[in-house]
């Protein structure tokens, strides 16, 4: 099942069923572009086997970031180094999709400290993050001709596919929620005021690239907060963008504040626990409603057996897997071979103790502190790669979060 090829509705075809879901990189340097550090660890997973390779946050304006050492593409962008990327990306003859992305009120204080957003409603973590200020109509038309620039640059440059990020509590994803999208105007209110900005970047974009180009759109089932974006609510958003013509829904859900990305998306039935994704069961009413459009689950997949399954029983086309490819960027080869049917499953030792000091902590700041320490740690093998080392499973969890730290930190003040 999982080496069956797929062809999307743009034409497009997939030459398996697996796909490195995005993971934020953070190896561009002050001039954000991408570099030789992108090449060398796309070239790697390029060569690793899967079908489909989404990369890590490229930002739609160099004001507002994810975090230091975002790509950023823009008029100033250097395209001769965005091709490199993307011929390193597709080396092996496989897609390679660029996520575009704005953080919206997610935009660290070190980056921006009153960053644009629906509404001003400030995310209150540790004070890493401003108060955003709304945005004006001018604003949001701006951000919408951003991504659709970033798309037709991405095209040019040779990627083979777009992703629209609209989940994890970034831009289109706070457009989506009414928690923080609190306007009055036609931006917001009523669901369809407040998908208003997804459709429209998703229209813009594919005016930009054209009916036979991959365009993908990554969505929360949920944000896991009372009263913001639900399943219901991501339903409706899924028919909407079924009928909008994209390529490809990956499902996801959760936010900075409730990060189900991290935690395995809220409670899970004994069945679904036994059958590891995360969010299989959230997706299922997607999946009623988009009428066959491709639909991707990202999060927890570890066996084959658990891939084949889901995709037997039609729950979803593709599986997205992520930090796996850190520590075993080629094991879709190994699995389409049949010698590797388990992958590691490393974030149960990551942490940085037990009891009050665990994952599974009474505190909420030290569960939030070691799904930093666990991601930190991933990041460090995704930089080993970029510097054409091995994954080395043995580094340590506390050094590796301070240098983690550290890091953004520097590149945050050398962009000042």
């Amino acid at each position: 099942m999982i080496e069956e090829p797929l062809e999307l509705p743009c034409g497009a075809t997939l030459s398996n069923r697996i796909c490195k879901s995005a993971m934020t990189e953070g190896l561009a340097e002050k001039d954000d572009n991408p570099n030789q550090g992108h090449e060398n660890l796309y070239r790697t997973w390029s060569n690793g086997g899967a079908a489909v390779h989404i990369t890590g946050n490229v930002m739609v304006d160099r004001r507002y970031l994810e975090r230091p050492g975002n790509v950023v593409i823009d008029q100033d962008t250097d395209t001769d180094a965005l091709a490199r990327w993307s011929a390193a990306a597709t080396e092996a003859g496989n897609h390679a999709w660029v996520q575009i992305n704005h953080p919206g009120r997610q935009c660290a204080k070190a980056t921006a400290k009153h960053p644009p957003a629906p509404s001003e409603v400030q995310l209150k973590m540790a004070g890493l993050f401003g108060k955003p200020r709304a945005m004006t109509t001018d604003d949001i038309e701006d951000a919408i001709r951003r991504y659709a620039f970033v798309a037709k640059a991405c095209k040019d440059a040779g990627f083979t596919g777009v992703q629209v990020h609209s989940a994890h509590g970034y831009l289109g994803s706070q457009f989506l929620s009414p928690k923080t999208n609190q306007r009055t105007d036609e931006w917001g209110g009523s669901l369809e005021n407040r998908a208003r900005f997804v459709l429209r970047v998703v229209e813009a974009v594919r005016d930009a690239v054209g009916d036979d180009f991959p365009v993908a759109v990554k969505l929360n089932s949920a944000d896991f907060s009372k009263g913001g974006f639900s399943n219901e609510d991501s339903a409706t958003v899924a028919k909407w963008l079924a009928e909008a013509g994209i390529d490809l829904l990956e499902v996801s859900g959760g936010t900075y504040e409730q990060t189900a990305f991290f935690k395995g998306g809220g409670e899970k039935s004994d069945s679904t626990k036994r059958r590891e994704a995360y969010f299989l069961e959230y997706a299922k009413l997607i999946r009623d409603a988009t009428d066959g459009l491709p639909l991707m689950v990202t999060g927890g997949f570890r066996t084959r057996d658990a891939m084949e399954d889901a995709l037997r029983q039609g729950e979803l086309d593709m599986i997205g897997i992520a930090r796996p490819f850190c520590v075993m960027p080629d094991f879709p080869n190994r699995m389409l071979e049949g010698s590797l049917h388990d992958l590691p499953r490393n974030e149960d030792g990551i942490t940085l103790g037990n009891g009050w000091f665990g994952p599974n902590s009474s505190s909420q700041w030290m569960r939030g502190f070691n799904s930093q320490a666990g991601a930190a740690w991933y990041y460090k093998q995704m930089m080993r790669m970029a510097e054409n080392q091995s994954p080395d499973e043995s580094i340590g969890t506390v050094g590796t979060m301070l240098g983690h730290f550290y890091r953004d930190f520097a590149k945050a003040f050398a962009r000042r």
